[in-house]
């Protein structure tokens, strides 16, 4: 029988010069949008070009940077992009009802996804929840991979490559769906996301939010509240 994989939490982890897989998401707190995960392998030869190439966590580039940057890095690395469209995350949150499950079923489904590709025995991710969630759903499948956890996972580099393509994918697919609902859809969970939120139930029908938002964000009970019956 396969054993699970080991985790470890330390405080410090200096995992340069090792293979490694990084693995980081996008979109967990922007009500409208997919959650993406994404995984990338780096390999020791790789670190010095990703230096080069000034990757850093998504949170300190623009959008702009980002989505340029995200083309190079898909050239130079292995890489894995799983995107939970709004549609499929209601469906699976319906069933699981805990973003942090969630979350573990989506990294666990990257890394999979990514050891179809390469061999590596390390990968480096956040620390969200219980560690249980991610090392359960990586048991489902058999893998055999050391997975380190921990606070700010974005300053290895493997991770914040990782961020750099989960937000690309967000984006340019935020994009898209704004284009089929002819609504600016913007990030976040602000008062402009409630707005845009709500031309959305005006235009088409309460109906069409699920497909653009994640319904279980507070959001969609203001929004539907302020529009009131019909």
């Amino acid at each position: 029988m396969p054993k699970g994989p080991r985790v470890d939490n330390p405080a410090h982890p200096d995992l340069r010069g090792q293979p490694r897989i990084g693995i980081d998401e996008s979109g967990k707190g922007d009500y409208f949008g997919p959650l993406v995960i994404a995984a990338v392998h780096v390999s020791p030869d790789l670190e010095p070009e990703l230096r080069l190439m000034q990757v850093r966590e998504s949170k300190v580039i623009s959008d702009g940077r980002a989505l340029e940057l995200a083309k190079d890095l898909r050239q130079a690395c292995k890489h894995s992009i799983v995107a939970i469209g709004p549609e499929a995350y209601n469906r699976l949150y319906g069933k699981i009802k805990n973003l942090n499950r969630l979350l573990a079923w989506g990294h666990a489904r990257a890394l999979e996804n990514l050891l179809e590709q390469v061999d590596c025995d390390l990968a480096i991710a956040d620390q969200f929840g219980d560690e249980r969630f991610i090392t359960r759903a990586l048991m489902d499948k058999g893998k055999q991979i050391r997975l380190v956890q921990r606070p700010k996972a974005e300053a290895d580099l493997a991770v914040a490559a990782a961020s750099v393509l989960a937000r690309a994918e967000f984006l340019l697919r935020l994009k898209r769906l704004s284009d089929e609902v002819g609504t600016t859809l913007p990030k976040g969970a602000s008062q402009q996301v409630e707005l845009a939120a709500r031309m959305i139930v005006k235009k088409h029908g309460q109906e069409r939010l699920g497909s653009v938002a994640k319904l279980h964000f507070k959001t969609t009970q203001s929004v539907l509240e302020g529009i009131g019956p019909a």
